[in-house]
């Protein structure tokens, strides 16, 4: 599924840079051919045609990238930590606190005279 969702994002963007080639912002381009009152289209339905194109190819391009991100994004969570990188938590050592009765027993030995 994610090759197939990899492979209509590159159509798609494909298509997009083709149609945004085609189009002059100055009413050229594509509509430029079409000069004549009588032609088939007009130049202003051909451009009309080339914008609505150009959107509805942008919003197919950010919905299959949404699907693409979220599908690989499930997939990926599922493989694991390299727990290598993880900063190791270890229990502190048992020491006596400072003034228990462990501490005391110690410190209170008679040494020998």
């Amino acid at each position: 599924m994610g090759t197939f969702l990899t492979v209509i994002i590159l159509i798609i963007c494909f298509l997009l840079g083709a149609v945004i080639l085609v189009q002059n912002p100055k009413g050229g381009g594509l509509a430029a051919g079409f000069t004549g009152g009588a032609s088939m289209g007009g130049v202003q339905r051909t451009t009309d045609f080339l914008e609505k194109s150009t959107w509805y190819l942008v919003v197919a391009l950010f919905v299959s990238c949404m699907f693409a991100g979220i599908y690989n994004g499930n997939r990926e969570a599922n493989v694991g930590i390299d727990e290598s990188f993880l900063p190791t938590t270890t229990a502190p050592a048992s020491t006596p606190a400072v003034g228990s009765s462990a501490t005391d027993a110690t410190s209170t030995e008679e040494a020998p005279e």
